[in-house]
């Protein structure tokens, strides 16, 4: 990871005490973090000669104040003079000031001369940026507490995720939303507010923001419904149609009629809804669509089938940030192990990796590298022509193998596992394509 360190030294005259006063300093694009430190001489030590006795006395002399202001001109927050390191980033930030995206432009720090020298006083400031860079995340973006009908607080889901591997969790409780204030910061773990849109014709998620919509959740119609889903869409929530053909909670409204970002083909164990949500995909990426797939547990509480990370989104995310994960969704670069210690996959075409479209005739070669196979394990490469399986497990290992495109299209990985001895394979992983354009 890359840090940019900007460093300058401010002098204060004692004419500037008791006044406030603000240095700029720009930040650029792509920053994951901001860490502030400063230093300066708070005592100074004066002697005090008295017959017989020497008394060095270190009296307060310096005292200034500091505190943070974003490129919007917001406060960030203030610190008065105990706290001499602060950091801020979209996940965490230092009691005091308030998480948030580290944007470009133009911030500022809050000089407080609260009292100075007769001689003056010379403060260094630091300041480390450290860069976004892309890394893979795991996590589960279909969870219930007991806002809704699940058993778990925020915060022990939380420690559940952290202890079965996964970085981030969207908490998504049925027709309740919840401020992101309200849910509490983990150390290690990413929480992203959400809500299961709850409905007889239909659920999904909208994940990201606190209130995706202001009506009540309830429609009657599917104009209603868009309603809802526009003005989620509008306030840049993000949209997943959520187990299209699960029984009694299979998605019946024409969801082409409404706006969305991504279709949930793996809700909890692999069975028969979730294998037919994976056909409806394959039709509409067939037909040319782009439509970036999600998985998520669908957890309550424990189960033998059920469990945190039941399957695992395995995301490339230019960093830990929610807005950052987000993102990486959406665009669909992203897949699908059915759980956190399941296979992993790096798929690149050129430069573009999952969820990207590239030029066809610039690159015709899918470069695919696999880690965390079995024995028995297949490799199928999909595309809109042929399932061709490309390689078959000896043993645990890795694989790295190209594919070449014979034609415009998309090509997506999947790997097919028998997870008992007598059992048809099923889907241990699923990738979202690589999309080739004509």
């Amino acid at each position: 990871m890359m840090e940019k360190v900007i460093r300058f030294n401010l002098t204060i005259e004692p004419g500037q005490q008791g006044s406030y006063f603000t240095v700029p300093f720009e930040v650029p694009q792509g920053i994951e973090s901001l860490e502030l430190t400063y230093e300066y001489p708070r005592r100074l030590k004066r002697k005090e000669e008295q017959p017989g006795e020497i008394f060095t006395a270190t009296p307060e002399t310096n005292i200034v104040d500091l505190g943070l202001i974003a490129p919007d001109g917001r406060q960030v927050g203030a610190s008065g003079s105990e706290k001499t390191r602060i950091l801020v980033s979209e996940q965490y930030a230092t009691p005091g000031y308030g998480a948030r995206t580290v944007s470009a432009g133009r911030w500022q720090v809050i000089v407080g001369a609260y009292q100075v020298a007769p001689e003056g006083v010379e403060v260094l400031y630091e300041i480390t940026l450290k860069e976004k860079s892309l890394r893979l995340l795991k996590g589960d973006t279909h969870v219930h507490s007991i806002a809704s009908d699940g058993v778990h607080t925020f915060e022990e889901l939380a420690l559940k995720a952290k202890a079965n591997g996964l970085d981030f969790l969207a908490v998504t409780d049925h027709n309740v939303f919840l401020p992101a204030a309200s849910i509490p910061y983990v150390p290690g773990i990413t929480m992203i507010p959400g809500v299961e849109w709850t409905h007889y014709q239909g659920h999904a998620n909208f994940l990201g923001i606190d209130a995706p919509y202001d009506e009540p959740f309830f429609t009657n119609s599917v104009e209603e419904a868009r309603s809802r889903f526009t003005c989620a869409h509008e306030r840049c929530a993000l949209i997943t149609i959520n187990h299209p053909f699960e029984g009694n909670s299979r998605f019946l409204f024409d969801f082409r009629q409404l706006p969305f970002d991504c279709l949930e083909v793996w809700n909890g164990p692999m069975r028969e809804s979730n294998l037919k949500a994976v056909g409806l995909w394959q039709q509409m990426l067939s037909s040319g669509m782009r439509v970036a797939i999600t998985g998520g547990s669908d957890y309550h509480r424990d189960t033998p089938f059920i469990f945190l990370g039941g399957p695992t989104m395995g995301v490339y995310a230019l960093s830990a940030g929610m807005s950052d994960i987000l993102s990486a969704l959406r665009k669909g670069h992203s897949y699908i192990t059915f759980a956190p210690d399941g296979p992993s996959i790096e798929m690149r075409a050129g430069e573009g990796i999952m969820g990207d479209q590239v030029d066809w005739q610039e690159e015709k070669e899918l470069r695919v590298r696999l880690q965390g196979l079995q024995a028995g394990d297949v490799v199928l490469v999909v595309t809109a022509q042929e399932n061709a399986a490309v390689f078959t497990a000896t043993s645990e290992g890795e694989l790295d193998f190209a594919y070449e495109m014979r034609e415009p299209g998309f090509a997506r990985v999947e790997v097919l596992r028998a997870f008992l001895p007598g059992l048809p394979l099923l889907p241990a992983l699923m990738s979202n394509p690589i999309y080739f354009k004509a």
